[in-house]
């Protein structure tokens, strides 16, 4: 069965998750750490559990989700995997990164790509990527049909959507992306968004106020 555990880091309050199952492998999706005690908050947890973090994921990579990109890749080893239409956000993330007084040293690059349709396999367990597209070029959703939940980074929020006035953003590619790849799952889906506390496909559909059907 897989386990959830989110963190809460930087000035954005951004959502790092760090999943794992019981044979102990783990993802690590949107390392958003930036800081020491950052860093030491989620290897503190990934050591205490005797976990082994097997790959690095990003929804998509606005700087304040791919903050901790280089300190993941070189303590663990990994490269990162992310849609390529993202690509270029990583690589400029430095830039980026200055504006919000973040320093963020050249990045380490993916060898690989996620691709809609994709299946993340760990442990015992597997995520399906979903290309979605709207809040920015390169977004993807990961959703795990056995328990019912999908990580859905800045897509979709409880009682809120994201924002479309970033560069590639685009309103009407969001509302097909949440249509098409997000309400077409069952109303008791569990949602863990890239900012803020966890909601339901169900109580979306009912109660968003930004969705336009």
């Amino acid at each position: 069965m897989i386990k959830i555990e989110k963190f809460v880091f930087n000035p954005f309050q951004e959502n790092t998750f760090v999943i794992y199952d019981e044979t102990k492998e783990c993802l690590i999706i949107d390392p958003g750490c930036m800081d020491r005690h950052e860093c030491s908050e989620m290897t503190v947890f990934i050591s205490a559990k005797g976990l082994k973090p097997v790959r690095l994921l990003y929804t998509h990579c606005h700087v304040d989700h791919v903050v901790g990109n280089n300190f993941v890749c070189e303590n663990y080893e990994l490269k990162p995997e992310l849609h390529k239409a993202g690509l270029p956000f990583l690589k400029e993330s430095p830039r980026h990164g200055q504006i919000y007084g973040f320093d963020i040293p050249q990045p380490v690059l993916p060898e690989n790509f996620l691709e809609h349709g994709d299946i993340i396999q760990f442990g015992h367990s597997e995520l399906k990527v979903v290309y979605t597209p709207g809040h920015v070029d390169g977004h993807v959703c990961f959703i795990n049909e056995k328990q019912h939940f999908v990580i859905t980074g800045d897509v979709l929020f409880k009682d809120s959507i994201g924002r479309t006035d970033f560069p590639t953003g685009d309103f009407d590619k969001l509302m097909n992306s949440i249509h098409s790849q997000l309400f077409t799952l069952d109303d008791d889906y569990k949602v863990y968004c890239g900012h803020g506390p966890e909601t339901s496909i169900g109580y979306e559909k009912v109660n968003n106020p930004f969705i336009k059907f």
